[in-house]
């Protein structure tokens, strides 16, 4: 099997994607955190010292997606062209859910960029709120959909 991110020295390199199609790619990913109440209910009424933590893991999670390339060693640099970050209240845990979308029109997925957006706004929420509780777990990041590509799409709902 010839491994994409290895030369023919078995050196890394980044993949070549100069002769690939350019298509409108999406991807989803999303992630959850769980806390105690105490944390629950202090993100939900704003009194955390750090600040505003939702709006604080938005702007997390879009600086993340941009800096993808930066932290994962073989994704490209990527020109996009729209990010958006959604948080669902979870009182039943509690905690939050967090969904990223990452879109470009280019020759390579942004997959990793929803990915890292979600894992980067999660931890923002730990960060800011770690004084209250320590014992918070982030679970269940994942891809939810992409389209765009020549592997073509995928759907989570659809497994």
């Amino acid at each position: 099997m010839d491994l994409t991110h290895l030369d023919d020295n078995n050196r890394p390199k980044m993949v070549d994607v100069s002769e690939k199609i350019e298509t409108t790619r999406v991807a989803v990913a999303s992630g959850q955190i769980s806390m105690s109440q105490d944390a629950y209910n202090a993100i939900i009424e704003n009194t955390i010292k750090k600040g505003p933590v939702l709006q604080t893991a938005v702007i997390a999670s879009i600086m993340g997606v941009k800096k993808t390339s930066e932290l994962i060693p073989m994704c490209h640099p990527l020109l996009l062209s729209g990010i958006n970050c959604d948080i669902e209240e979870l009182p039943q845990l509690p905690g939050f859910k967090l969904i990223v979308t990452a879109k470009l029109n280019g020759q390579t997925g942004v997959e990793m960029e929803a990915l890292t957006g979600t894992s980067i706004g999660l931890l923002t929420i730990y960060d800011m709120v770690k004084a209250i509780d320590k014992s918070m777990v982030i679970s269940n990041v994942q891809l939810e959909s992409k389209s765009g590509g020549k592997s073509g799409d995928f759907n989570r709902g659809d497994k």
